[in-house]
């Protein structure tokens, strides 16, 4: 995956909106339904999709049932009818030193229509209020269309993810910019490796730290993602196509986790 080292930048504070859309409280406990099911009654594909990524800063020292309950009520909104994808999870490698995440979450959905509706429900707005904000000092997400709908709307659990973000240089052409995307969707053609890849503009600048170019790959497991960064001379042919319109990246990788794997760090 494309990575540069990544310049320190102010956080910002996410915006919940408040719904008045009355539906039943969630209930935080760790279901037996997997949280990264599709929530959809319809075997049909959507025509396009969401990607939904944020990444929280648990606060040091924070004791482990606070991150269970906020992992485990993220988890939850799974049951919103919105939600195609969710799953909240510790990372397991972060390739930045100027960020300090801890955990990440991963959602999508079939329109920003939804996105907005999920984002304003109430039971997300007492989430975030009553788990998440008590116990994070830095939060940041994008959100992105993805230029094609993967096969598979939700990874398998044990699935490895590599996430990336690409804050470009000011005033950087359109062209550039549809080049860089065209590098990250030709990956998939280079590295056989990768399950499935997204790629698209951030647009939610406000919450993004600066970061306007977003991709996700899927791989089987850590060891497909590994043998795939094994590869380094092809890698770097890679970075080196689009290096002069970077000015920084972040790149955390993570595993989906299973119902049977515990909630906390």
């Amino acid at each position: 995956m494309i990575c540069a080292r990544a310049r320190p930048l102010f956080s910002s504070p996410l915006a919940f909106a408040i719904s008045t859309t009355k539906h039943s409280p969630i209930k935080l406990r760790f279901s037996r339904r997997s949280f990264s099911a599709v929530a959809m009654s319809s075997s049909t594909p959507p025509s396009q999709l969401i990607e939904h990524i944020v990444l929280f800063k648990v606060k040091d020292e924070t004791d482990s049932t606070k991150i269970s309950s906020m992992i485990n009520g993220l988890n939850a909104l799974v049951s919103l009818d919105q939600v195609l994808h969710i799953f909240a999870a510790p990372l397991h490698r972060l390739g930045s030193s100027a960020f300090a995440f801890t955990h990440v979450l991963h959602s999508r959905y079939g329109s920003k229509e939804d996105l907005t509706y999920y984002a304003a429900h109430p039971d997300h707005v007492r989430v975030v209020k009553e788990f998440v904000l008590p116990i994070c000092d830095d939060i940041m997400a994008v959100d992105w269309i993805a230029h094609q709908v993967p096969t598979t709307i939700a990874p398998l659990p044990g699935s490895a993810a590599k996430l990336t973000l690409l804050k470009v240089k000011e005033n950087l052409s359109d062209e550039a910019k549809t080049e860089i995307t065209g590098v990250i969707k030709g990956l998939s053609e280079k590295f056989p490796g990768i399950d499935q890849i997204t790629v698209g503009e951030n647009f939610s600048p406000a919450r993004a730290k600066g970061f306007s170019i977003a991709s996700i790959a899927y791989f089987k497991d850590l060891g497909e993602m590994e043998a795939v960064d094994a590869q380094k001379e092809l890698v770097n042919l890679q970075k080196d196509k689009v290096r002069d319109y970077v000015d920084s990246t972040i790149v955390v990788e993570f595993v989906v986790p299973s119902s049977s794997q515990p909630s906390s760090l």
